[in-house]
């Protein structure tokens, strides 16, 4: 009897779980999230025995990378990836990038593969979220205290000598804490003081901005895609402990200029507004194509123009209400959005 009711539960969510996630926008987002963490997890538990052959190899990441970079596919996630050329740079170097959300680690997976030996600064607490954590360690991660800062620093330097020795990069988010606010926060000074210490390059990595696709407070997580542009380097040679905030404001500027040049890219090239997504004119959604094949006659119009009977009660059964995302400019009041096909992983082709 027990049975029964598991599999009879099991088909309804089967049958379920597509309505829900074109209809409702929380949940997509959950569902998202949901799967994103589930395939790094799940890597972590696979791969954590392989690691063990090679404890605190930088290599193991790019290993794992090969399989996390799954998730983007599977919850609409593309990367563009510009300069890929400074990223596989054979030297040591320490990439600085913008921090807006946990999603920056699955862009990276998509192009760690480039940075081939690359290590990550990452907050303590990370480390004791297992099975990652773990599997993180063996990576090669160095994990840092953020609450004392001169613990952070000293493991900061104590790793420079291992980024000479084996050419590897240092990956460091300088904002601190992830936001999505539609801006470069001001940077902390710790990764420019282990570059000017080691005479190493700043190599700046941009991500264009989430506000295209993400709201993280209304929960609203449409298809998304985002270029990464890696900048020229940054030498420092020459440079001393001095010259350390006009380097940080040299290199946050350059960015920022890139991060709302690429991001506007994107959002002239997807046809967004300047207050969310606005639907490519003679598009359709998955649920108007489902609507198409029910009897009715509504195979052949678009939904959002057809309303003659007896077309309009199915649409209005299962067509998603109007989704909502922050301003793209930064604040302002949430506007309702349609996602527009064009826009799905599936019908974007790669540049």
């Amino acid at each position: 009897m027990l049975s029964n009711y598991a599999e009879l539960f099991l088909i309804c969510a089967i049958i379920l779980m597509p309505i829900f996630y074109e209809t409702s926008s929380r949940f997509r987002y959950y569902f998202k999230i949901f799967v994103y963490y589930a395939v790094v997890i799940l890597n972590s538990f696979v791969f954590i025995p392989i690691f063990l052959f090679r404890p605190c190899d930088v290599r193991n990441l790019t290993l794992a990378s090969k399989f996390c970079r799954l998730a983007s596919p599977i919850i609409s996630m593309k990367w563009e990836v510009r300069g890929a050329e400074h990223m596989g740079a054979d030297r040591a170097m320490v990439m600085v990038a913008n921090h807006q959300s946990s999603l920056d680690i699955l862009g990276m997976f998509d192009f760690w593969h480039l940075m081939d030996k690359c290590t990550v600064i990452a907050k303590r607490e990370l480390f004791f979220a297992w099975p990652f954590g773990l599997a993180a360690w063996l990576s090669g991660l160095i994990f840092i205290d953020r609450r004392h800062a001169q613990r952070a620093q000293t493991a900061m330097n104590e790793s420079t000598k291992m980024l000479i020795e084996k050419r590897t990069k240092l990956w460091v988010f300088p904002e601190g804490t992830r936001r999505i606010t539609n801006e470069i926060h001001p940077f902390k000074k710790g990764a420019f003081h282990v570059a000017v210490r080691a005479q190493l390059p700043i190599l700046p990595v941009v991500y264009s901005s989430y506000h295209t696709f993400l709201d993280t407070k209304n929960k609203v997580m449409n298809p998304g895609h985002v270029i990464v542009t890696a900048l020229s380097p940054i030498e420092t040679k020459g440079l001393t402990i001095d010259d350390i905030p006009e380097l940080i404001e040299r290199t946050r500027n350059a960015m920022i200029e890139t991060f709302k040049a690429t991001t506007k890219e994107v959002e002239n090239r997807f046809n967004l507004s300047g207050h969310g997504m606005t639907p490519a004119k003679g598009t359709t959604t998955v649920i108007s194509r489902i609507a198409a094949a029910l009897p009715g006659g509504v195979s052949k119009q678009p939904m959002m123009t057809v309303a003659a009977p007896p077309v309009r009660p199915v649409v209005e059964l299962i067509e998603p209400e109007a989704r909502k995302i922050g301003s793209l400019m930064g604040g302002g009041d949430a506007s309702p959005i349609k996602e527009p096909t064009a826009y799905r992983r599936k019908d974007v082709q790669r540049d």
